[in-house]
């Protein structure tokens, strides 16, 4: 299965959550916002939310300032 984040190309070979995804590109799961084909995936739904072959992922970082 092959799934694009932040646009990099990854290939996954058993179905996964977001939850697992990030631990698998090695992302952050605090201070972070996650899209999947531009709808916001709410971190509750993180464990149940199935990705899908050729879904875009985008990572988004909270950032502080004015």
């Amino acid at each position: 299965m092959d799934i694009t984040v932040n646009q990099q190309h990854y290939q996954l070979h058993a179905p996964c959550s977001v939850e697992q995804m990030l631990s698998f590109v090695h992302a952050p799961a605090q201070g972070i916002a996650v899209a999947i084909n531009q709808t916001i995936i709410t971190k509750a739904d993180w464990p149940l939310h199935a990705l899908k072959h050729g879904d875009q992922v985008m990572l988004i970082k909270a950032t502080q300032g004015g």
